[in-house]
């Protein structure tokens, strides 16, 4: 990947981010979580997925098991040009055919609805082993949060993937190391996760998950091993983009008014230079 390609990638990156910060009032959103799944999402997207249509048997598959990171999802879709940027505020928290709170198969692009925890890597399952019936060419990438791998389905999910051989999927965990409001590490401990993976029979690699250079010479490699699932544990942070919210179990979901926004946007494009104190940020 060249130099451009990178700053393409950011420049992607850094106006989804924007439109996260859209939804993260009149109601609210994940905030956290979405900002560290952003450039993983945005490099797939832009980088490696295979995607010429929607309605193509062959594309390429990417399901958002942690669906509350849907902001990402949806903020890159804008970006890619599949959806109106103006869509992400006139239905916002509406009831029907609703942009939020997860993922809405009525919307293209999205592959498969979620929003319970640990249900789509099964889903991925599915569709890596019909790819393989079919003999196509399919990939299929399921993206987990840490927290969500404390359900007992995906570890067995993990072992049908073993026993079919199912090289054609990847799973990539948004390794942030927070479970909503508490650290992974302080609640159900998961370390030494690339070992648990490996015990389940998958190959499982750790990437710097908002350094598109190491995300692409990860991705360029896969299948890890022929007859494998791969896992890539992407590490990032809570809040990225953010530094006055990075990294904080009190910004899992956030309600900004429009100054809390408008002072946001500063930090995120640099123009703010100190840091804004934690208690001016009321989480609503």
């Amino acid at each position: 990947m060249e130099k451009n390609d990178w700053k393409i990638c950011e420049d992607k990156a850094l106006k989804v981010r924007e439109h996260i910060l859209g939804l993260a009032t009149s109601g609210g959103c994940f905030i956290g979580a979405s900002l560290s799944a952003v450039d993983m999402i945005v490099y797939l997207y832009e980088k490696w997925l295979n995607i010429p249509s929607f309605t193509d048997p062959d594309r390429d598959i990417l399901l958002l098991s942690k669906g509350h990171d849907v902001p990402a999802l949806y903020g890159t879709f804008v970006e890619k040009g599949w959806m109106e940027a103006e869509r992400l505020q006139k239905n916002h928290l509406s009831t029907n055919d609703s942009i939020y709170w997860h993922p809405n198969r009525n919307i293209p692009g999205v592959e498969y609805y979620s929003g319970s925890l640990g249900h789509l890597l099964s889903v991925g399952i599915g569709m890596a082993m019909d790819a393989k019936m079919r003999k196509s060419n399919r990939r299929v990438v399921v993206i987990v949060g840490d927290g969500e791998m404390n359900e007992g389905s995906n570890w067995e999910a993990l072992l049908v993937a073993q026993a079919y051989q199912l090289d054609n999927l990847v799973v990539v965990m948004d390794r942030n190391e927070f479970q909503a409001n508490i650290r992974t590490e302080d609640l159900i401990p998961l370390e030494p996760l690339e070992d648990k993976f490996r015990a389940f029979g998958a190959n499982a690699r750790t990437v710097d998950g908002h350094d598109f250079q190491a995300m692409h010479d990860t991705f360029s490699v896969l299948p890890f091993e022929k007859r494998r699932a791969s896992v890539v544990i992407a590490k990032t942070r809570r809040g990225k983009g953010l530094p006055s919210i990075e990294a904080r179990a009190d910004r899992w979901f956030c309600n900004f008014t429009a100054t809390e926004i408008e002072s946001l946007r500063k930090e995120l494009h640099g123009e703010e230079k100190a840091r804004i104190e934690s208690e001016t940020l009321v989480v609503r």
